[in-house]
């Protein structure tokens, strides 16, 4: 695409060494990927700027900068007040507007976005819509999988997905999109149709200043909904009603509202609720009809995750009977409440929890079924919000028998100072600190008897450990599958 066309979009630049009828064939941000014919967009980071990288990026073949000032390089310069904000506006351009091809679906909130995620695609699939997804777990374009380093990746990067998706004929687009991203910039230029909040427990605050800031960016996905109203492409914003959270995310948007939940007077909510260690039933009512729902996902939560799927479903004409046997063909998601089966005689479950909302909600799943004792493996991760660390130990320790505290992430912290901001102000003392994570797990392994319950809380999918910058090897789910063998039970 001509250099011209793509900064057509831009209202406002001043150019340096301006050339006509310059070809570009790609555009980055990192210099150490640019090659002939590329457009370097210089974005100031938290650690390196961008433009401290313009002339190496020309070395390796920039033919074009865009920066935020000008420049010692011999190649045109476009000029703008805001790096990010433009980066988003031109690669949305240059990728030709892939998400105004494909209905995108975007969910926040503290907890479920990966759930829902899933489970929209299960819906999907059932209703022979090829899908695209981004989420924490992964990327994936019909069958095909990709990894990702963020729950929300840049601007540049979605758009280049999201262009991948349409030139593969994807029929319907589905997003986690977390608070940072909202608030960073990173989902401008995406033209989300239905946007879907979860809720909102304490989490972040390490970026957030306090929970109003972290819940107006949460409000950003519903307010970028739009103000106009296109009778051929109508736009919808999810909201659980039961959240304390709601009453501010309606009044963010002008477009059409969609409430679930399990109390009042919610548009799509969840009765006859069932539920026990295998299965959950609970009757599904809606504007366009009811229907009984058996699955396989465990706990209340997950009644609330199918609540939110199924009302965006609805939102886009999806038959109730297509829903239901979505929702019921679902057998779970990697590490959300995933049982570890090696015939052992207790339970071995390892989630993701990792907040003490999301850490209540999985304990107090765990207890509805316990018949004997509970214990739950947890930590916390470095360089994140220190202020959540004693509350994920009171919760711990407000529903286990025994809490058995240890590492989980420690990342550029020293794992001993995480274990101390999290210990160090309990009345309780049902606890032991044991700093190897893996020791920790086979720890509670070794306590367990029959029809007792072991939670692994923190990690949930993920299969490293990242210590002082390094990623190494660690999966709970063989750690603790190893744990049950050397048992031998």
């Amino acid at each position: 695409m001509k250099l011209q066309d793509i900064i057509s979009i831009l209202p406002f630049y001043t150019m340096q060494n301006e050339m006509d009828n310059l070809e570009i064939n790609h555009i980055d941000t990192d210099h150490r990927k640019i090659q002939a014919g590329g457009l370097f967009i210089c974005i100031p980071g938290f650690t390196v700027d961008g433009h401290d990288f313009a002339q190496l990026a020309v070395e390796n073949g920039a033919v074009a900068i865009l920066a935020e000032k000008e420049l010692d390089v011999a190649v045109p310069t476009i000029v703008v007040p805001d790096t990010t904000r433009a980066l988003a506006m031109v690669a949305a351009k240059f990728f030709q507007f892939p998400t105004e091809k494909m209905p995108l679906v975007g969910i926040t909130g503290t907890n479920g976005k990966t759930t829902i995620t899933y489970l929209l695609e299960a819906i999907f699939n059932h209703h022979q819509m090829s899908t695209g997804l981004i989420g924490t777990i992964q990327m994936k374009i019909g069958n095909e999988t990709y990894p990702v380093k963020n729950t929300t990746p840049d601007a540049l990067f979605l758009q280049k997905m999201f262009k991948r998706m349409a030139n593969e004929q994807v029929e319907a687009a589905i997003m986690e999109v977390s608070s940072h991203a909202l608030d960073l910039g990173r989902v401008f230029g995406c033209d989300f149709d239905i946007a879907i909040f979860t809720n909102l427990s304490q989490d972040h605050l390490d970026y957030h200043k306090n929970m109003d800031d972290y819940l107006r960016a949460k409000s950003l996905l519903f307010s970028q909904l739009g103000n106009s109203y296109n009778s051929g492409q109508a736009k919808f914003a999810i909201i659980n009603q039961d959240d304390p959270s709601s009453s501010l995310l309606k009044k963010s948007t002008s477009q059409a509202i969609l409430t679930y939940g399990c109390n009042g007077d919610a548009d799509v909510k969840a009765t006859n609720i069932k539920l026990d260690i295998k299965q959950t039933r609970f009757t599904l009512e809606t504007p366009v009809g009811t229907i009984a729902v058996q699955s396989n996902l465990i706990g209340m939560f997950n009644v609330y995750n199918m609540l939110a799927a199924g009302a965006a479903a609805i939102a886009m004409n999806i038959p109730l009977a297509v829903i239901k046997e979505a929702l019921e063909s679902m057998q779970g998601v990697n590490g959300r409440f995933e049982q570890v089966l090696k015939g052992q005689g207790f339970a071995v479950i390892v989630d993701y929890a990792h907040t003490p909302d999301s850490l209540e909600n999985v304990l107090q799943t765990v207890k509805q079924f316990s018949k004997q004792k509970v214990y739950v493996v947890v930590g916390c991760g470095g360089d994140r919000d220190r202020q959540k660390r004693p509350l994920m130990a009171n919760v711990a320790l407000k529903y286990a028998d025994r809490a058995i505290f240890t590492s989980d992430n420690p990342r550029t912290e020293n794992p001993s100072a995480i274990l101390d901001d999290m210990t160090n102000s309990l009345k309780e003392t049902h606890f032991e600190v044991i700093e190897s994570r893996k020791d920790a797990i086979n720890h509670a392994v070794n306590l367990a008897q029959k029809d007792d319950i072991v939670l692994i809380a923190g990690k949930g999918h993920e299969t490293y450990q990242e210590t002082n910058g390094v990623k190494h090897d660690f999966d709970d789910r063989k750690v603790a599958g190893e744990a049950i063998r050397h048992k031998g039970i």
